[in-house]
């Protein structure tokens, strides 16, 4: 038993996770190889490995003839009864090959062919571990600031955070633990290389999962998401099961699941709503926490319009635009809001609209903007639904 050659494989299969049969083989290629480089040939070369025991021998077959005109490939008869007396002219002798005979050069050339074979072995095991991961989030740490980009450590790889992913004001210390999105895992003769992402849309959905249960086990889907990266996201979310709330799971008690999301993502609002197939109940819930009047969609042009109050109208737009923005990405509408005011002049609403509303009492609003939110809690059926909800309140400073 080759008992130095079994220890190593076995450390290489502990340490690299490369499997002995794989390093056997390479050893076998790597002997064939020297005997090339050492008689000039290996088409006669058999390499036989015990694959228990890593006991190995090599042999060169040699036709036995009356005169030798090609060495590597022929013997002659006198030589072939010294190693086998029952050899005959014709017959085909087993040559044993001593390692040993070989030169400097051949050994140095089997040598570097198992260590290439090691290091290609060690890539494409980096390779697959890294390459399942793809599409899911890892969690690396901080190494150093690469011009504008971030090199991040995985474990057995790196990673390059590059500065079209990396959420702007975001700031990273040496050491720190992050959470990242895989993008893509690419295999390069250099190694695996691993694009990484804390901007992308996906790395709000994989948070969730990791921290609510109904989300991981599918009784809660989450249909959309939109997002702007260090600012704002809005998720749609719909629940397999009656009687699981999507929303209220996602929130979780007090606030307790969507909070350690916001807390990963550096204090990012999120906004979730109930998922609707009716696409027009979808526009009215995804310009949360504005009130809407009506929406009118087309689902074949997907085009909207939507009419709401008149003081809720920059609710409804949002700061530079970003409620309705995010809005559009969520269903892929284009929505088109306008105020009361702005769709009785257009003729969407009858000129006595205002008139009907202030008659109709509680159904239409004479309040002035500032007491939106006023309304706004009271839309729920229970100030502790409102609690609840709280955490997609707009301040009126972003409004």
């Amino acid at each position: 038993m080759n008992t130095e050659l079994l220890e190593a494989l076995t450390i290489l299969e502990q340490e690299k996770n490369i499997s002995k049969d794989t390093m056997m083989d390479a050893i076998e290629n790597s002997l064939i190889s020297a005997c090339k480089n050492h008689f000039g040939t290996a088409d006669n070369i058999k390499v036989i490995m015990d694959r228990e025991t890593c006991d190995y021998a090599v042999y060169a077959e040699k036709e036995v003839v009356e005169e030798v005109m090609d060495p590597a490939l022929e013997i002659s008869l006198e030589e072939a009864e010294k190693i086998d007396s029952s050899l005959q002219i014709g017959d085909v002798a087993q040559i044993p090959v001593q390692s040993k005979e070989f030169g400097r050069i051949a050994t140095q050339n089997a040598k570097n062919l198992i260590l290439q074979k090691i290091r290609e072995e060690e890539r494409k095991v980096v390779f697959d571990q890294y390459f399942e991961k793809e599409k899911d989030i890892v969690t690396g740490i901080v190494q150093r600031y690469v011009g504008k980009n971030i090199s991040i450590n995985l474990g057995r790889a790196d990673a390059m955070l590059t500065e079209n992913e990396q959420v702007k004001g975001e700031t990273f210390k040496p050491t720190e633990r992050i959470k990242l999105y895989v993008v893509e895992v690419k295999n390069t003769p250099k190694g695996p290389k691993i694009l990484v992402s804390r901007t992308h849309p996906e790395l709000v959905k994989r948070l969730f999962e990791a921290e609510v249960a109904e989300v991981r086990d599918g009784t809660v889907e989450i249909k959309s998401i939109a997002r702007e990266a260090g600012s704002r996201t809005k998720m749609a979310v719909w629940s397999n099961d009656e009687n699981v709330d999507p929303v209220g799971a996602c929130v979780g008690m007090n606030g307790a699941r969507v909070n350690a999301v916001v807390q990963e993502l550096r204090g990012e609002k999120i906004d979730i709503i109930n998922w609707d197939e009716n696409p027009a109940l979808l526009i009215e819930n995804a310009l949360s926490p504005a009130k809407v009047i009506s929406v009118m969609a087309d689902p074949e042009e997907k085009v909207a319009s939507v009419i709401v109050p008149d003081y809720q109208l920059s609710l409804a737009i949002g700061k530079e635009g970003q409620n309705a923005r995010l809005a559009a990405r969520l269903t892929g509408y284009k929505i088109d809001i306008k105020s009361e005011t702005q769709a009785i002049e257009s003729g969407e609403l009858p000129e006595d609209y205002m008139e009907q509303m202030g008659m109709m009492g509680e159904e239409g609003y004479t309040g002035d903007y500032e007491n939106y939110e006023e309304d706004y809690e009271d839309s729920y059926e229970s100030p502790e639904e409102y609690e609840e909800y709280e955490f997609v309140e707009t301040d009126e400073s972003e409004a």
